[in-house]
């Protein structure tokens, strides 16, 4: 079974001025929907079709693995927007208030690490063992082939958010991260139970 463009769980619309219409035509529309496509060609008639995208990642190598990271990373990507401002609450207040001393303080080394990551790639908020951590990594690398487990993550790539912030990414970054998160999805993740949906297979 091929894999499929995952659909929006929201409007295009939905996020105003944040997030463009013609970002999401051009992000999911155009890019995320190539990665798709390159990913089931590149599996037809080998060992890999059938298999469950994480699996793909954590075998393949090149272009396969860049191909299928891409689709994994942003159908993740998707689930944690939200268009209504939402708070972090309960556990996940709590970790990251133990972990980063704030929920500010978290924001802060969040906003560093996805502004200062060079080139292209993802910042992330990982569960390593019992232990929150702020990472980012280049280009499709994902956490999915690193045996953390991902809780949040925020698309660094230019083509996330040059139509609407130019070259402004920290714009960008506190943009959405002070109006635009699905905090409830990354609570969610702490058990695992959100991370199969960005899952595929």
């Amino acid at each position: 079974m091929a894999f499929e463009l995952p659909p929006l769980p929201y409007a295009k619309t939905a996020f105003g001025d944040l997030i463009s219409e013609e970002t999401f035509n051009y992000h999911h529309g155009k890019h995320h929907n190539a990665y798709v496509s390159k990913t089931n060609d590149a599996i037809k008639g080998t060992d890999h079709e059938g298999k469950k995208l994480s699996a793909i990642i954590k075998s393949a190598e090149g272009g396969l693995f860049n191909n299928a990271a891409q689709v994994w990373n942003h159908s993740f990507y998707w689930l944690c927007l939200s268009p209504e401002k939402k708070e972090i609450t309960g556990e996940l207040k709590d970790r990251l208030e133990s972990s980063f001393g704030s929920i500010d303080e978290f924001k802060s080394k969040f906003k560093d690490e996805a502004t200062g990551h060079f080139a292209s790639g993802w910042a992330w908020l990982v569960l390593d063992g019992d232990e929150l951590k702020i990472t980012s990594y280049h280009d499709a690398d994902t956490p999915v082939a690193h045996g953390v487990k991902p809780l949040f993550t925020l698309d660094v790539w230019e083509h996330a958010y040059y139509l609407d912030y130019q070259n402004a990414r920290p714009d960008y970054v506190s943009a959405l991260l002070d109006n635009a998160i699905d905090w409830d999805f990354v609570a969610l993740n702490l058990d695992g139970d959100g991370i199969s949906r960005a899952d595929q297979g």
